[in-house]
């Protein structure tokens, strides 16, 4: 009898969190950097400011790889690995055959479903060569477990939703929610009804206003060095019309940057929730948002802009209502796992940057590119293409493929010339990436977001400050330093220990976190490691 007992004091002295939360809203926010957080968090009110005051709130998170863009980012949170290992390196890699820049996640053998897909764009996960947290719950739940990923991105819902889960994201052709024929064969009905509520198009009319008095906001409405984007203009309140006379693909686009593009997203959401059931029963089920519309506020107005301060202040609301759905689903805060992360940060507009006295230049990489051909041209008496995607280089042209000159004393040649520029820090073959001096601590990074075949020929770093952008006006990101690589994380719910964490810890950490809380195996190639410290015990 005194052992049975015993038995029993073992058992219900067990930790609460044993049992897996019934759902996990796993959220991310594009070019969210920790500093644009940071500045605006005394004005944040509502669900995100409630989650980094209840959470454990980590403000120093920070990508360990080269170049900071979405499709990277939301690969490594989805993996728990850097591109090294999951193999997506940036947006666009290019295709050597074909001769052109396509879209990491391009898959011509699925086309976007009951819709036009445009050539080399992303429509499936076959490109991603790792495990994600959504492939391990459905393995573990023997596909009993949900997982729905939705954004306006399809780089950003395609990681999320791994190669089991279902990816929803925005057509700007068309204004609806699309996925393609690796998710689906035909649209759920609750998707149908979702997009018969033609959002975008009831938006036309409206425009952008402030959400505060206009005494809150800081700095000014109209920067000189703002664009005038998508027929927006340059200050409030900002007409949503995209010089159409009737709702199309430009004021489609209006929309995606607007404040009001957070709202579709969590009405989709709550679609989800309810039509795919999520939350309702003892297997776990994983609801993944990554709101885009921040990213695209900061790339035409930057992060400094009454715009991007504006938009933070409607997610701040729109990720209460989202949180609250969540909750409900769930049937209580009992039941529920939040994380919240960032794929990336980003960089002042540097003009502005350079008005202030920092040292700042905009980075035309198409000019860079020129310049690199003619001194291989003069040094090698033959043509070589040369093709600059952000921080990789591609050298091609038929005199390097045929082996009429040597393709690694190119490589090398491209590397010192480019190393000179007085823009850059240091360039390196592929060649000698392993054996390179490590110039200023970068190569570390490089060396975690080089993938063979899909990087460059010759990877460049930009010194600090320098937006690599073929674009006159508006903002870029994808360097190493912290405006593009330090990002926020937080864990909240079931299982997790509220408080602010100051060390810096890197976003690898998330996936694993999460398998934790979810009482199962990480994804198989992840590197990082579930954040005990923030964890009930």
């Amino acid at each position: 009898m005194s052992r049975l007992i015993a038995a029993l004091l073992v058992l219900f002295a067990l930790p609460a969190s044993a049992k897996a939360p019934k759902l996990t809203l796993f959220i991310s926010v594009d070019a969210m950097g920790s500093d644009v957080l940071l500045r605006n968090r005394p004005r944040l009110t509502g669900g995100l400011g409630r989650l980094l005051s209840t959470g454990a709130y980590y403000p120093y998170a920070r990508y360990a790889y080269a170049e900071a863009r979405t499709a990277p980012g939301h690969a490594t949170l989805a993996t728990g690995a850097n591109p090294w290992r999951h193999g997506i390196v940036d947006n666009d890699i290019y295709d050597r055959a074909a001769g052109q820049a396509v879209q990491v996640y391009t898959d011509p053998t699925h086309p976007v479903l009951n819709g036009e897909t445009p050539p080399g764009s992303d429509t499936s996960p076959v490109n991603l060569m790792a495990e994600t947290l959504a492939d391990r719950l459905r393995v573990s739940t023997q596909g009993r477990g949900k997982v729905v990923a939705l954004s306006y991105k399809s780089r950003a819902a395609i990681p999320l939703a791994g190669r089991q889960g279902q990816a929803w994201w925005f057509d700007e052709s068309t204004g609806r929610m699309v996925t393609s024929t690796w998710y689906a064969k035909a649209e759920p009905a609750w998707m149908q009804a979702f997009n018969a509520r033609k959002m975008p198009d009831a938006a036309f009319s409206k425009t952008w206003e402030l959400l505060r008095p206009r005494a809150e906001y800081v700095g000014e409405d109209d920067r000189p060095m703002e664009p005038e984007a998508y027929g927006m203009g340059r200050v409030f309140p900002h007409e949503l019309k995209g010089g159409l006379q009737a709702p199309g693909p430009a004021s489609y686009r209006a929309f995606a940057v607007s404040g009001f593009s957070h709202d579709l997203l969590v009405q989709a959401a709550k679609a989800a929730l309810e039509g795919e059931g999520l939350g309702k029963d003892d297997v776990p089920d994983i609801l993944a948002v990554s709101f885009s519309g921040t990213d695209a506020v900061f790339h035409a107005f930057g992060p400094y802009s009454w715009e991007m301060q504006d938009t933070m202040l409607r997610l701040d609301v729109a990720m209460g209502e989202l949180i609250a759905a969540a909750e409900r689903a769930a049937g209580g805060k009992a039941n529920l796992v939040i994380a919240l992360s960032a794929d990336h940060g980003g960089a002042e507009i540097p003009e502005a940057w350079a008005q202030a006295g920092v040292p700042a230049a905009r980075l035309n990489p198409v000019e860079a590119a020129k310049g690199l051909a003619q001194e291989l041209k003069a040094k090698f008496g033959v043509d070589v293409t040369v093709k600059l995607l952000e921080l990789d280089v591609y050298l091609g042209g038929k005199a390097l493929e045929s082996g009429q000159v040597d393709a690694v004393a190119v490589r090398r040649a491209a590397a010192v010339w480019l190393a000179k520029q007085p823009y850059a820090v240091w360039a390196v073959a592929k060649d000698d990436l392993d054996t390179a001096p490590d110039q200023g601590g970068l190569m570390a990074a490089m060396r975690r977001g080089y993938y063979p075949v899909r990087s460059g020929d010759v990877l460049f770093m930009a010194k600090p400050f320098q937006v690599v952008s073929d674009y006159p006006r508006g903002t870029n990101h994808g360097t190493p330093y912290s405006y593009d690589t330090q990002v926020p994380v937080v864990f909240a719910g079931k299982g997790v220990k509220p408080g602010l964490f100051l060390e810096e810890i890197n976003p690898v950490d998330v996936a694993p976190t999460l398998s934790a809380l979810l009482e199962m195996g990480m994804p198989a190639s992840a590197e990082g490691k579930p954040r005990v410290e923030a964890l009930v015990k």
